[in-house]
């Protein structure tokens, strides 16, 4: 469970390295540092893992792919232009709503529970694709992102399936992530 959370606090570390400007031109440093840069991305995709490892099964991965897959598309979505309605309050809704599916223990339909996490990840990404640096790869800026995603679902799913065996454990994490996204609202 340390490794996963040490490889992120390591990887994300690197890019403060970079004395000079100009570094990560191509956008793979901008996208790989977005979802560490607002607690709304890094705790939807953190409640995304804790969630899909609570579903259990094949929703473990189905899950977090699934939320990577959507956040690309969104990207696409935003990179041309194309904004969702309420924005920032439907990023701050997800945060809210994926912390009391993992606070509730909830276990919905499978198809449900990907629908949710789908628009989730729509709603992240399209920011992600309106906030890409004008100068930057889309390609590159994309692939940043979806690897930092990538890794914060691992690391959710780490630290769910280390703690399903407690659900008084389970209930704070979500129930303090909700409470994150009441803030946030």
């Amino acid at each position: 469970m340390r490794k996963p959370l040490l490889f992120i606090l390591l990887a994300t570390a690197a890019g403060l390295a970079q004395a000079h400007t100009g570094h990560g031109a191509d956008g793979f440093a901008h996208g790989f540092g977005h979802p560490f840069s607002g607690l709304d991305h890094l705790l939807a995709m953190f409640a995304v893992g804790l969630w899909s490892a609570q579903l259990g099964g094949h929703a473990r991965w189905q899950g977090p792919a699934l939320f990577v897959l959507m956040l690309a598309a969104g990207a696409a979505l935003g990179v041309a232009g194309i904004a969702l309605p309420w924005l920032e309050s439907g990023i701050a809704l997800s945060v809210l709503l994926s912390g009391l599916l993992v606070a509730a223990l909830a276990r919905p339909p499978r198809l449900l529970a990907m629908a949710a996490i789908a628009a989730f990840a729509l709603y992240h990404g399209v920011a992600h694709g309106l906030e890409m640096p004008a100068d930057a790869s889309g390609a590159a800026y994309a692939a940043g992102f979806m690897l930092a995603s990538a890794l914060l679902h691992i690391a959710g799913v780490a630290v769910g399936q280390g703690t399903l065996r407690s659900a008084m454990l389970l209930r704070a994490l979500g129930a303090g992530i909700a409470a994150s996204g009441v803030l946030l609202l």
